[in-house]
């Protein structure tokens, strides 16, 4: 088999991936086998034209004469989802092998990467089995059979909503009736998928209707077909994970903020502001008034949801603009935190399930240490750089490769993963979330709490017991048996599943 290779840099901002896929292009440069290699950009915020210093781009100087791709180029008022990025990158992927370089993905949104490198389990288009016509209420959209009863048993209201869903999704805590609504038309048509996402994470009960409403099947259905298709890399795929211990990570990242500010970030949030309501007034082409999703696209910037809050008030007092420095630190160690946890209990597992699917391209993670990269420079060269280019020159060259949990105390202790599921399925049944009878004081707002170990902290908690005690019925005692055992009201255990789905609904 040939090989198309791709070499995929992935982990937290502030690690220095950009830093070491120039590094690696320039050695590739030197291998006479190749022409060099193609940064290809999978960091949905640097996609966006100019915000160069809210979205971290590297500088053109920076770049010392690499080529990088699906940077720069998108309008701020356009969304950029995973399907569209996942079309381009395979794109420019081949222009590169065409070309004889090495393409280089690079960026921290690493569901992107592994919707690129492992195709087949991403709801965009599905293909359709046995459908039925639904009637002309419903403009004669063609369903599956599973979806088209369960829209005839729906209430007319209930249908009417699922013709006309919202744009936006609704804030639960402005609206949480219209909140309510999506997710209770959710139930009617999809219980199992309603089970998985809280009421009020409505961005994810929106996309789970709108994958009905464009596929027209339930999108269990989907995560079902997505079950039977094989963990298969697309590419001959070398993962670089770059890796900084926590404490030096957090020091780095809250630096990183503070610079931020310094080089003119309260100027690109101001200027995003205009461009947020310069739409929302326009309709984006001046011809009608339309919502703007602060939500999607470059809105979503670490530093615009802070900085926004404290720039809507004419005269901010300096507290608050403390309040946002801190919420924004805050928000990029949170992110930090994702990040390594969508590798860890989502694209590792995938990459490990791969090994066992026979006449598949190979797919391997190496593990990076970068945390001393500030504090001792040099070991930037000896511990990240000189290895990955080693690593590189050994995976193209189609030679054998070490281990991966030998590199480094820290890669054997990251790299070593209990077992965990990947079939879209099961993932989905091993993480229900339950309405708690005994918190739920308001029907209109009901406390869903997820099977297992949360749902065993939540019965710990004292508003918990307290509201338990007031109400002292059998009602409630099914609730605490089973939470004994770690599980909730249902019963199913989710032990050792401990990572959202989210990889369809997520862009």
């Amino acid at each position: 088999m040939a090989l198309h290779p791709v070499i995929a840099i992935c982990g937290t901002t502030g690690v220095g991936k950009s830093k070491l896929s120039v590094e690696l292009a320039l050695r590739i440069s030197k291998m006479h086998e190749w022409n060099g290699g193609v940064v290809i950009n999978a960091d949905a915020m640097q996609a966006y034209k100019g915000f160069n210093t809210i979205t971290n781009k590297i500088s053109f100087e920076e770049r010392a004469g690499v080529e990088h791709v699906l940077m720069d180029f998108k309008e701020p008022t356009e969304q950029y989802v995973v399907g569209q990025w996942i079309h381009d990158a395979t794109k420019a992927i081949g222009k590169a092998h065409e070309s004889k370089k090495v393409p280089i993905v690079v960026g921290g949104t690493a569901y992107w990467v592994q919707h690129l490198i492992f195709p087949g389990r991403l709801a965009v288009e599905p293909g359709r089995s046995s459908t039925t016509s639904i009637s002309p209420s419903l403009e004669r959209t063609t369903f599956s059979d599973e979806l088209s009863s369960a829209l005839l048993q729906a209430s007319s209201d209930m249908r009417d909503l699922f013709k006309a869903l919202p744009e936006v999704p609704p804030s639960a805590a402005d609206d949480p009736g219209a909140a309510l609504a999506l997710h209770n038309l959710l139930r009617a048509l999809d219980p199992i998928v309603a089970d998985r996402w809280h009421w009020r994470d409505t961005r994810k009960v929106l996309r789970s209707l709108e994958i009905m409403r464009n596929s027209g099947r339930r999108t269990s259905e989907v995560f079902r077909d997505q079950s039977s298709v094989a963990v298969a890399p697309k590419y001959d795929t070398l993962f670089l994970w770059l890796h900084a211990e926590s404490t030096e990570l957090q020091r780095r990242l809250d630096t990183r903020a503070e610079e931020m500010l310094q080089n003119g970030l309260l100027d690109e949030v101001r200027e995003l502001r205009g461009f947020a309501w310069t739409t929302n007034e326009s309709g984006g082409d001046g011809s009608s008034s339309s919502p703007i999703d602060l939500t999607f696209g470059i809105f979503q910037s670490i530093g615009f949801r802070e900085f926004n809050q404290y720039l809507s008030d004419p005269s901010p007092p300096d507290k608050k603009y403390a309040t946002a420095m801190e919420e924004m630190k805050i928000a990029n160690r949170q992110y930090a935190k994702r990040q390594i946890s969508w590798i860890r209990n989502k694209l590792l597992p995938v990459i490990r399930a791969s090994k066992s699917t026979e006449g598949a391209r190979s797919a391997e993670m190496f593990l990076l240490d970068a945390t001393a990269r500030t504090a001792e420079p040099q070991k930037w060269t000896s511990d990240v750089r000189d290895v990955a280019g080693s690593l590189t020159e050994a995976f193209l060259g189609r030679n054998a490769l070490p281990d991966p949990p030998t590199l480094s105390p820290a890669a054997g202790r990251m790299l070593s993963i209990p077992e965990k599921a990947t079939d879209p399925t099961a993932v989905l049944l091993a993480r229900r979330k339950v309405v708690c009878p005994v918190c739920t004081v308001d029907e209109a707002q009901p406390v869903m709490i997820e099977e297992g170990s949360e749902w065993a902290t939540h019965i710990k908690t004292k508003i918990h017991k307290r509201l338990a005690a007031k109400a002292k019925g059998p009602m409630h005692r099914a609730p605490r048996e089973a939470c004994k055992a770690g599980k909730g009201p249902g019963g199913d255990s989710a032990e050792g599943l401990d990572e959202p789905l989210g990889s369809l609904f997520v862009t």
